[in-house]
């Protein structure tokens, strides 16, 4: 393709994706409503429900009380954990019937839960539950026949300050040398239950951080004091009011409703930083009256509008003849669930935290509460990245945003300094796999020498000591968005910037040998190979940066940034292969590889997630080689192998390994897509985006290089299916997939169709 025809397909993009918007019909997510017809049994039976930033773990009990916890996704503890900001507990006068007739259900078009006990004859009340797609605010709606009354409890569980004697791996202030143990003294801060600023109507509550433990203690370790920023943690509030319109407060944590056939309660949610409580109620209060001067019925209706046009933007519905029993039912609403899941959790200020996003709730017969997740609060890269791979070919563009804000504007200024402080490297920096969000790398990984004491300024953690695939992976993806989009800010301000400062850093850090390629020792493959020399990721990320960079129209940036470019992809070392004990050759971890700790396949990156090796190119051959040959086989959590079979064509292997994950739900969970707790924790976000990537990548792929869209590359012969997928230069492809053929294929822009092969 010519850089002309390249540029000339972006300007146009708006007007494609508007058009294929019109022309197509919606997919059907009704058919994926998750319904109960019993109530649960505490807080495992809940179902998610959220507005990308704001969520809440929703269940109704055997009472008939209905029960929520409400997160958010900037609710960081003084100690940089992710905190719940509550619990509510609604009961009704009457009870609400939970017993026959009892429905509940999860609706997707409306983002909304719905609950009902249909038998007329009792005069029962209705409810429904969503949280505002466009506002911070949960929605309780409930409507009788015959009037009921409502008791609306508060239930926190910081009530006090609490030492923790042991916390979840990965605390900014976990001590390595003290396993589960802490470095500083870590204590959890109560909640403040608010007593004045409020109408009667009204009960809220806040947590404050009046204090501040990891970002100053690790910039101090890690030498990086001279970076100035503000402290993440240090007067963060954040909490909720809950109002019951026309009710009372009956004390500071509940309210009541005299009996009405309309009921309706309403959850705020607030961050605010720097703050104080005392700020911060003035701030709810302003959002109280703004949202407020708003009907709820219009509210509504625009919540159904967000909802209605993100099920519309694509949709993968498989049928293979068996209905709500066969495999490709069980996968294409797995995929509709993890997608929805994706979307309640995934448009806060900051990314989606793979262990669990925002709905977790207390370990079942295990250590803490509904604050505890596995892994803790840092940002593991190899985790992170995960449920973001699937975003293009949905077309869900705005959610990648929280992704690219933290990793590039957040951490990079912050990487540069990092970098030329310990190697003296202007203008480069590196991505560490383990990282608070504000920048700082985990404790557990560093360690606690401060780095002015250490030979080596890098962390003492072998687990990722030289684990730096994360930059070229990080420029990969938003290269992507670019090429779906064509946002010149976005190639402009992120891309160019991260991607030299990367180039420089490998440049400089390294040394050439004597053919003129980059020497890459010290270094290692992923988790699993400690001692290498020219690791498969870094080698096959930096090749893949490359490549796309240059293949660019050259005026895309400036001349001497590509002509640096060049000069250095010449040094970049070749993919690295190696023969197997049978005599095949295929793909290798490293060129020299030794010292195993872990069962990552990091040989397979040159496919996935960089793309240099698929079912089309001349190295097919040393992939599927590397894939047969592979140490480690599973099929959960982070594990990309199933992805890996797509791209090299294997239908019938990608097949089996999907259904597999779809069916893959967590033990002690009711909800079907809450998985884990697998390598991380429940709902396993790796899990499900791993799950939603394979089945995109075995129904559509892409050549960027040649502008090919490639149709049913590893699609099952005997799976129908309906589809709407995006794909590079703003196109929209959508179609019917019957006996291995597409019929009713349809092309926008329609320019495109030529470059769309189908089998």
């Amino acid at each position: 393709m010519s850089s002309e025809a390249r540029s000339s397909l972006f300007p146009l993009l708006f007007s494609w994706v508007l058009l294929i918007t019109v022309a197509v019909q919606a997919g059907d997510e009704s058919a994926y409503d998750v319904k109960w017809n019993t109530p649960s049994a505490d807080c495992h039976g809940s179902m998610p429900l959220g507005n990308g930033d704001v969520g809440i773990n929703a269940w109704f009990e055997k009472s008939g009380d209905l029960v929520f916890y409400i997160s958010k996704t900037d609710s960081w503890g003084s100690n940089g954990r992710l905190l719940k900001i509550g619990k509510v507990r609604i009961k009704l006068s009457p009870a609400f019937p939970v017993e026959k007739g009892f429905l509940q259900e999860l609706e997707l078009s409306t983002g909304s839960i719905a609950a009902r006990a249909p038998d007329a004859k009792r005069n029962v009340p209705n409810i429904r539950i969503w949280v505002d797609a466009n506002n911070p605010v949960i929605e309780i709606e409930i409507d009788s026949d015959v009037p009921v009354g409502v008791e609306a409890d508060v239930e926190l569980w910081r009530l006090t300050e609490e030492r923790l004697e042991k916390i979840e791996t990965g605390d900014p202030t976990f001590c390595k040398k003290e396993p589960q143990s802490s470095h500083y003294p870590i204590t959890v801060e109560p909640d403040t239950v608010l007593k004045e600023g409020l109408e009667n109507d009204e009960v809220g509550w806040c947590h404050w951080n009046s204090k501040s433990v990891g970002p100053k203690e690790l910039a101090e370790v890690q030498g990086v004091t001279g970076f100035k920023r503000m402290d993440p943690l240090l007067h963060r509030v954040f909490g909720a009011v809950l109002k019951a319109v026309g009710g009372r407060r009956a004390d500071n944590l509940k309210l009541v409703l005299s009996p009405g056939k309309k009921q309706r309660l309403r959850v705020y949610v607030l961050t605010e930083i720097p703050s104080t409580p005392e700020k911060w109620v003035g701030s709810m209060k302003a959002l109280i009256a703004k949202v407020d001067a708003a009907p709820a019925e219009g509210r509504w209706k625009d919540h159904v509008e967000w909802w209605r046009r993100f099920w519309n933007r694509g949709w993968i519905e498989a049928d293979d003849g068996k209905g709500m029993e066969g495999d490709a039912y069980i996968v294409s609403r797995a995929y509709a669930l993890q997608r929805f899941i994706t979307a309640c959790g995934g448009r806060g200020r900051y990314p989606i935290k793979f262990n669990g996003s925002i709905f977790t709730v207390p370990y079942k017969g295990g250590a803490g509460d509904a604050d505890y997740r596995r892994w803790g609060a840092g940002y593991w890269w190899q985790n992170t990245r995960l449920p973001y791979y699937a975003m293009c070919a949905a077309g869900d563009y705005e959610m990648m945003e929280p992704l690219f804000r933290m990793y590039v504007d957040d951490i990079l200024p912050l990487n540069k300094y990092r970098t030329k402080k310990y190697f003296g490297i202007d203008g480069a920096a590196y991505f560490v796999e383990c990282v608070t969000f504000w920048g700082d790398v985990v404790g557990q990984a560093y360690g606690w020498t401060p780095v002015e004491k250490r030979s080596d300024p890098l962390q003492s953690a072998g687990w990722h000591k030289w684990e730096w695939v994360a930059g070229p992976e990080l420029v990969c993806m938003m290269l992507d968005v670019y090429d779906h989009t064509g946002n010149r800010a976005l190639f402009e301000k992120r891309i160019v910037p991260t991607a030299m400062a990367i180039f420089r850093f490998f440049d400089n850090y390294y040394k050439t040998g004597p053919d003129g390629k980059l020497e890459m020792t010290p270094s290692q493959a992923c988790e699993t190979w400690w001692r290498c020399v020219d690791p498969m990721p870094e080698v096959a990320g930096l090749r893949a940066m490359s490549k796309r960079l240059l293949s660019l129209p050259e005026d895309a940036f400036g001349g001497k940034k590509r002509k640096y470019l060049e000069e250095f992809s010449k040094k970049i070392p070749e993919l690295p292969t190696r023969k197997f004990k049978d005599g095949a050759l295929g793909f290798a971890p490293a060129w020299k590889f030794s010292k195993k700790r872990n069962c990552e396949n990091p040989e397979l990156y040159a496919i996935f997630p960089f793309r240099l090796c698929t079912a089309r190119t001349p190295n097919f051959k040393l992939g599927l080689e590397a894939l047969k040959h592979r140490v480690s086989k599973f099929n959960k959590g982070w594990g990309q192998d199933c992805i890996d079979m797509a791209y090299l064509g294997l239908a019938d292997d990608a097949r089996k390994a999907v259904v597999e994950r779809a069916k893959a739900k967590c033990g002690w969970e009711r909800f079907p897509a809450f998985w884990g707790p697998n390598f991380d924790w429940t709902p396993d976000q790796t899990h499900g985006g791993v799950l939603m990537k394979t089945l995109q990548s075995m129904l559509l792929q892409t050549d960027i290089a040649s502008r090919k869209i490639y149709l049913l590359p590893a699609w099952p012969k005997d799976w129908k299916c309906d589809f709407k997928l995006h794909a590079p230069y703003g196109t929209v492809v959508s179609g019917r997939v019957e006996n291995g053929k597409v019929v009713g294929l349809k092309v926008a822009p329609e320019k495109r169709r030529g470059d769309v092969a189908t089998p």
